[in-house]
């Protein structure tokens, strides 16, 4: 088996243009091919459901059968397993694949396979060698995707390593990026075939679970979750960009703040530099997303409540008027911010110092399980420190919020390792207490909102009222926060 290597990244028809004249490709040899591509599949689609991808491409007379796997890309970045051997279209042999069960896999459904979409693009491409023993092929490649009666552009840059290490791969793109605007695509050309072949409406995409395991190395185990993080924010990054459904925005913020929880947890394993670089840039991205998740929400839920207690009032519609205009305007801000240069470039950075992070015995590491009770009850103390002065303080609430958050998100990340019959009855109960501290947050939240367009008279009635609201869920928040401290947690049996 070959393991293909390659980082994928989309252009503008502008830096397509530019590409052939940056310095990098001056002396290479350049190459180009007309490709097309016609993927198979069951009527079921069950290689689409396994991510496998089987296809036949067309290079002049040449024709060759292709199987591979189709792993989640995050940052661009993907790594599968890539068998590829002369053939016929509509002629399916699969000796060649050398991993027994996909091969059996592939032979079990041979007859079932049939054309399901193609592609056709032109590709330029040259071959790098920065330095000794690092070979690179950039392909520019420009065409469509034909998925029934349906078209999208081809217009990418795919960068593949044939020799040397992933960092001199990121050190390609990194200057690449330097002159051109070069974003890491979220998803491949077949990826996309499919949603657009099923006519898929543009759609929100929540945290997928990440498989991990207790004997693997514990900063392995952040890499996979990190690069989980990075693909759950890329995946709603088309949606922050070009729709007005605020579920998007939701959902970058909780990939941004999981990554960073990720980041916190992991601090005592991670490099100093690691953490001081990285977590203040992704803290800044979640900011310039948190105004827009703000007027979101008060929009949706606390505008029309106030509707409720204060009707036929002139405050309220001019506070509507101008949260829809905050809203609209952050809305762009946070769009402007995920097709940034600086985002992009973020995405790359952090990419690259992941990969490229020590683990193992040589690294000092020990394995998940023997982590994952330490931090666990490192992070269950911490709520339980914050929870004595959160009944009757905002600030209080606030700073009990963040680390309950924190320890609610590793109990996802840490899931299949931990007790299950105790961990659902603690996750539910750490999901009422999260839901209860969502509400008391967006009345504080909402409090300072309408701090600016609502000052004295009617403004000071509303100020009073969203105390009331918040007085009247703390005895509730008591109780739910009672049950949960009296929970037995999940972790205690972890490594043992």
């Amino acid at each position: 088996m070959a393991t293909e290597t390659e980082i994928k990244l989309s252009l503008s028809t502008r830096a397509a243009l530019q590409l052939a004249q940056h310095p990098m490709l001056a002396g290479a040899s350049r190459g180009r091919q007309l490709l097309i591509n016609t993927y198979y599949d069951t009527p079921d689609r069950r290689l689409h459901h396994e991510r496998i991808v089987v296809r036949y491409r067309q290079n002049g007379r040449q024709w060759l059968l292709g199987v591979k796997t189709a792993p989640v890309i995050a940052a661009g970045l993907a790594q599968r397993g890539e068998w590829e051997v002369p053939g016929q279209p509509g002629e399916f042999g699969f000796s060649h694949v050398d991993s027994r069960p996909l091969r059996e896999l592939l032979e079990s459904l041979r007859d079932q396979l049939q054309p399901v979409f193609s592609t056709r693009f032109r590709r330029d491409s040259w071959l790098l060698e920065p330095r000794p023993g690092v070979r690179i092929e950039l392909a520019l490649d420009r065409g469509w995707i034909e998925a029934g009666e349906r078209r999208e552009t081809i217009r990418e840059v795919e960068l593949e390593l044939y020799g040397g290490a992933l960092t001199d791969l990121f050190a390609v793109v990194k200057e690449l990026q330097a002159i051109l605007p070069l974003h890491p695509e979220a998803s491949s050309k077949s990826e996309r075939a499919y949603r657009l072949l099923d006519s898929l409406p543009l759609s929100a995409v929540k945290a997928l679970p990440v498989a991990t395991e207790g004997g693997m190395p514990s900063i392995a185990a952040f890499r996979l979750i990190a690069l989980s993080c990075i693909g759950h924010l890329q995946n709603n990054e088309q949606g922050v960009r070009s729709s007005d459904e605020p579920e998007f925005v939701h959902q970058a913020r909780v990939a941004i703040r999981r990554l960073r929880s990720a980041i916190r947890l992991w601090e005592p394993l991670l490099p100093e530099s690691f953490v001081a670089r990285f977590d203040p840039a992704w803290q800044v991205l979640a900011t310039k997303l948190g105004d827009n998740r703000n007027w979101d929400v008060f929009l949706a839920e606390t505008l029309p409540s106030l509707g409720q207690a204060f009707p036929g009032g002139v405050e309220i519609e001019r506070l509507g008027r101008y949260a829809r205009k905050r809203c609209t305007d952050s809305r762009r801000a946070s769009g402007k911010a995920l097709a940034s240069a600086d985002y992009a470039r973020l995405l790359i950075d952090f990419t690259d110092a992941l990969v490229t992070l020590p683990d193992g015995a040589a690294a000092g590491q020990g394995q998940l399980a023997d982590f994952v009770p330490r931090c666990l009850g490192k992070r269950a103390k911490r709520v339980t420190e914050r929870a004595a002065a959160a009944r009757s303080d905002v600030a209080a609430r606030h700073r009990l919020r963040v680390a309950f958050k924190q320890l609610r998100y590793a109990l996802e990340f840490f899931c299949p390792i931990l007790d299950g019959p105790l961990l659902t009855d603690y996750h539910q109960s750490a999901t009422s207490l999260q839901e209860m501290l969502g509400r008391l947050n967006d009345l504080a939240v909402a409090s300072q909102l309408i701090a600016a367009p609502l000052r004295g008279g009617k403004g000071a009635a509303i100020q009073d009222w969203l105390a009331a609201q918040t007085e009247s869920l703390l005895p509730e928040f008591g109780i739910l926060l009672a049950e949960f401290q009296q929970r037995p947690v999940p972790w205690r049996s972890v490594g043992a």
